[in-house]
C-alpha cells in the first residue's frame, strides 16, 4: 500500500536529500530499461574473473537503472554481473532500499545464494552505491556473508551514517516527522547518523575477517555528510578520496555510483587487483 500523499509530502525534504535515486538522472524505469549482458544466468565466470560481481543499488534505487552504466562497464570486461531489487515498500516497484537495512541485508543474502547456485561460484564480488555499499556490511557481519564474498567496493558509503549537511541536527524538534520516518520509511532513518542500526553494524569494528573491502568517496558528496565519515577502519581496507586520483572530478554523489567512470577505473581495480593500472582524469575515456 502506498503512503498517503501527506506523508509523501511531510518526508519529501529528507527523502529529496537522501535522493541517491538512478530515476533522477535515467529515463528508463525497472520495467523497460535493458539489461544488456547482466544478469545472465547461463553466464559461467571466467579463470580471469572467477567470481560474479553482485550490484546492490542505493536508497530510491532499483537493480537496472542504478547500473546503467557500471553494469555493462563490467561485463565488457569479462565479469559476469547480477543485480536485483530490495527493500521495495509494499506495491513500490521502481524505487527500493526504504524498508528496515537489516531485512534488506537478508534479501540480498537470498539473492546472493541464487547467483552462487547458478554460477558455481564459490565466491561473489560486491560493488554497492551509498546505501548499498554500507547494507552488504550487514549481512558480512551478520547472516554469514563473510564466507561467500571476497570483496566488497563501497561508492559513496554512509558507513557511519550521514548528518545530511547538518540537517539531521533539526530532527529533534520535531518528533512527530521522527516517528513517521521510523514507522514507514525506516530505510532512511536507518541511514542517520547515531541511529540504533548504526551503532550495532559498527559495534565491535568496521570490518570483518577474510573480505576485502574498497570506499571510494567525493569531497563533493552533498548526501552523505561529512564525506569522511564514509572511509572504513580495519584489515584489507583501502579508502579513495576520487579527486586525489583526478583533481578535476567534480561527481557529487549520485553521479560517484551513476556514471563516473573514473570511479568505476577504481572499482575494477579493486575487483581484479593483480591487474590493477593506475586510475587518472584519462580513466574516464578508458
Amino acid at each position: 500500500m502506498r503512503l498517503p500523499w501527506k506523508r509523501l509530502l511531510a518526508v519529501f525534504s529528507l527523502t529529496t536529500v537522501l535522493a541517491i535515486a538512478p530515476s533522477a538522472v535515467a529515463s528508463a524505469s525497472a520495467g523497460s530499461a535493458p539489461t544488456s549482458g547482466w544478469n545472465n544466468y547461463s553466464c559461467h565466470p571466467s579463470a580471469q574473473h572467477p567470481r560474479p560481481v553482485v550490484l546492490v543499488h542505493g536508497t530510491l534505487g532499483n537493480g537496472t537503472d542504478n547500473w546503467l552504466v557500471l553494469a555493462p562497464y563490467l561485463v565488457a570486461r569479462g565479469y559476469c554481473v547480477f543485480s536485483f531489487d530490495y527493500g521495495m515498500l509494499p506495491g513500490e516497484s521502481l524505487v527500493g532500499g526504504l524498508g528496515p537495512i537489516a531485512d534488506s541485508a537478508q534479501q540480498l543474502s537470498d539473492f546472493t545464494d541464487r547467483v552462487l547456485a547458478a554460477t558455481h561460484a564459490a565466491k561473489v564480488d560486491m560493488v554497492g552505491h551509498s546505501q548499498g555499499g554500507m547494507m552488504p556490511r550487514y549481512y558480512l557481519k551478520f547472516l554469514g556473508g563473510a564466507a561467500k564474498v571476497n570483496a566488497l567496493v563501497a561508492l559513496a558509503p554512509d558507513n557511519h551514517g550521514t548528518t545530511l549537511d547538518g540537517l539531521n541536527a533539526l530532527l529533534p524538534y520535531f518528533p512527530a516527522a521522527v516517528d513517521l520516518l521510523r514507522d514507514d520509511l525506516p530505510g532512511l532513518t536507518d541511514q542517520l547518523v547515531g541511529s540504533d542500526f548504526l551503532g550495532q553494524l559498527n559495534a565491535g569494528g568496521d570490518t570483518v575477517p577474510g573480505v576485502h573491502y574498497t570506499v571510494i568517496s567525493t569531497i563533493y558528496d552533498e548526501v552523505v555528510t561529512p564525506y569522511t565519515s564514509q572511509a572504513l577502519s580495519g584489515p584489507n581496507v583501502r579508502n579513495v578520496v576520487i579527486q586525489n586520483l583526478c583533481p578535476l572530478d567534480v561527481s557529487e554523489h549520485v553521479a560517484l555510483g551513476l556514471t563516473d567512470r573514473i570511479a568505476f577505473h577504481e572499482a575494477a581495480n579493486a575487483l581484479d587487483p593483480a591487474h590493477a593500472t593506475p586510475t587518472t582524469c584519462l580513466s574516464a575515456v578508458s
